[in-house]
């Protein structure tokens, strides 16, 4: 089987019923009433430095053989300094429910710092994915001085869309993902890890945003991998959208007349998610992982319930402070008062609320594994609901 990849907006040819990634409308665009102030870009590399990249993964279509396909995974990369730099940064995270996996986590909690890269891909595809990033880095040439390297991956399932099961993620993915990761707009939707993911029954995937801090000044950047939630909790800006919009269930294609709204593969709330928080803010490592557990207020905000069955894992990184890993005596750093952390907290919760809208946006429709169509979120209907309830901005 020929494997169709995209690397961040590359557009390919894609089996019938496959969504590629594209530009669609986020959430201001369409007038959803969001708080707070975005960054140039309302993504995470509003936060200088930071960089991400994807590798997407699509190829096939039809009944499900393991080891062949269909295929729809990939791996999204995600450098606090950019792909160029090997300076830690201070780190922090939290578990709002452990049914998932983030490698590295206790030496992020041990240590205080994230060395490398974040990486999100599919569940069964972790292993792989940290081996590379440990071979990523050997092939730079930064582990001279070093004789271990434990790195960050995380992960939700896309077993419904994908063959998760056939281990189609590549070393060679990985790397692909990292030596493409770069600033500026990111590509969101279903793409790199987010490619096979489903939200509040929607189509998932990546999303992003970012808010500005008044005052202070500082920038507070979210990317989330979204593929968790019910349908009926679903609240978008205090509307109860999944209420509103309670059709368009996964359903396996043709998907002609009366569907059932529970597949056997996608249970009521069984996902999970994943947070990237970044920030320019002095924060050390105890403030940080206060931040990382704000991310599941916006989660909350969105009708999230973290579920038995859910991986809700979050990370907290800062961006200030380089060269504070340097053994060469007494580290200088600055840090930013505990009575001005508020304003970041509240920047947090704002842009994981709107992170994970724009995943669910940029999303389209797409068929996968055994013709299991998920459906994208529609923008007209969207906007119908909003108006309803006289919350759509002119």
């Amino acid at each position: 089987m020929k494997l169709v990849s995209l690397i961040l907006a590359a557009v390919v040819s894609a089996p019938s019923g496959v969504a590629t990634a594209q530009r669609r409308e986020r959430a201001r665009d369409l007038g959803i009433p969001l708080e707070g102030t975005p960054g140039p870009l309302d993504a995470i590399t509003d936060v200088a430095g930071v960089e991400v990249g994807h590798r997407t993964l699509i190829a096939g279509a039809g009944p499900l053989v393991v080891g062949k396909g269909p295929v729809r995974t990939g791996v999204t990369a995600i450098f606090p300094r950019g792909k160029a730099s090997d300076d830690p940064v201070f780190a922090g995270w939290f578990a709002m429910n452990g049914n998932g996996e983030m490698t590295g986590t206790t030496w992020v909690e041990e240590s205080g710092f994230l060395w490398g890269p974040v990486m999100i891909t599919n569940t069964h595809s972790v292993g792989v994915v940290r081996d590379a990033v440990i071979q990523w880095i050997v092939r730079q040439g930064r582990m001279q001085h070093d004789e271990w390297s434990l790195p960050v991956v995380a992960e939700t399932w896309d077993g419904g869309l994908n063959d998760i099961n056939g281990f189609h993620v590549t070393k060679e993915d990985a790397w692909a993902a990292m030596d493409s990761a770069r600033g500026g707009p990111v590509v969101e939707g279903s793409v790199g890890g987010g490619t096979g993911m489903v939200c509040n029954r929607f189509k998932g995937g990546i999303g992003t945003a970012s808010r500005r801090v008044a005052g202070d000044g500082y920038t507070v950047g979210v990317l989330v991998q979204c593929n968790y939630g019910a349908r009926a909790p679903l609240r978008i800006a205090g509307v109860p959208v999944g209420r509103e919009i309670p059709d368009l269930l996964p359903c396996r294609a043709p998907c002609a007349g009366a569907r059932s709204a529970r597949d056997p593969r996608r249970g009521d709330d069984v996902g999970s998610i994943i947070i990237v928080v970044a920030t320019d803010a002095p924060l050390l490592p105890h403030q940080l992982k206060r931040i990382a557990k704000r991310a599941a207020l916006g989660v909350g905000r969105m009708g999230g319930l973290a579920a038995n069955s859910s991986g809700d894992i979050f990370i907290a990184f800062s961006t200030a402070n380089p060269h504070a890993s340097r053994d060469s005596g007494v580290a200088q750093v600055a840090m930013a008062p505990d009575e001005r952390i508020t304003p970041l907290f509240e920047a947090t919760v704002q842009a994981t609320e709107e992170a994970i809208v724009n995943a669910m946006l940029a999303a389209t429709t797409m068929t996968g594994a055994d013709d299991l169509t998920v459906y994208a979120l529609p923008h007209d209907r969207l906007r119908e609901v909003l108006r309803k309830y006289n919350r759509l901005n002119p």
